[in-house]
C-alpha cells in the first residue's frame, strides 16, 4: 500500500508541475511523467491492457506530437497575447466550479460504503479478447470498417491531382 501512496504522490507532484511550469516544453515533459505514473497505477490495478494503451497511445504518440508542435511553434513571451480581464474572470469561475465538483464528489465518497469484491480477470488482455471477439464481434468489426473508411477518405482528401495547380489567393 505504501508503493501506491508513493506513486500517487509523485503523480500529484508532476501534475502540479505540469500546470504551474511557465515553459511549455517542460510542461509537456512533466505531463509525460504524469502519464507514466498513471501506467504504474494501471499495472497495480491488474489492468494490463489499459497500461499498455496508455503507454503507447498517450506517452508514445499524443505527447510526442504535443512536444513537436510546441517546438515548432517556438512560443515566446513576445508572441503570447495579452489576456483580457474577462478571460481571467471566466477562468476563476471555471476553477471554482471544478473545486465545487471535487468537494461534492468527496462528500458523496464519504457517504457511500459500497464493498467491491475483487475479480482477478477483469483487466487482463485475455479476458478482454474473449469478450471483444465473442459477444462484441459485430460492433468490433463495424468499427474497424468505419475506421478504414475514414482513413481512405482522409487519403482521398489529401491527395492532389497532378494536372490541377493550387491557386494562391
Amino acid at each position: 500500500m505504501s508503493f501506491f501512496y508513493l506513486v500517487a504522490f509523485i503523480s500529484v507532484i508532476f501534475s502540479l508541475m505540469t500546470i504551474f511550469t511557465k515553459n511549455p516544453v517542460h510542461s509537456v515533459l512533466y505531463l509525460v511523467i504524469t502519464f507514466f505514473t498513471f501506467t504504474v497505477h494501471y499495472i497495480m490495478l491488474n489492468a494490463q491492457f489499459l497500461a499498455v494503451v496508455n503507454f503507447i497511445v498517450y506517452m508514445g504518440a499524443i505527447m510526442v506530437l504535443f512536444l513537436f508542435v510546441l517546438m515548432l511553434l517556438n512560443l515566446n513571451k513576445d508572441t503570447e497575447p495579452m489576456k483580457s480581464p474577462l478571460v481571467k474572470v471566466m477562468g476563476t469561475i471555471a476553477g471554482l466550479c471544478l473545486l465545487a465538483t471535487f468537494l461534492g464528489a468527496f462528500r458523496a465518497l464519504e457517504q457511500s460504503d459500497v464493498l467491491i469484491e475483487p475479480h482477478g480477470n477483469i483487466g487482463l488482455v485475455e479476458s478482454l479478447g474473449k469478450v471483444l471477439f465473442g459477444e462484441f464481434l459485430l460492433p468490433f468489426e463495424l468499427s474497424s470498417i468505419l475506421l478504414l473508411t475514414a482513413m481512405v477518405g482522409a487519403v482521398l482528401l489529401a491527395k492532389h491531382e497532378k494536372g490541377v495547380k493550387k491557386q494562391h489567393g
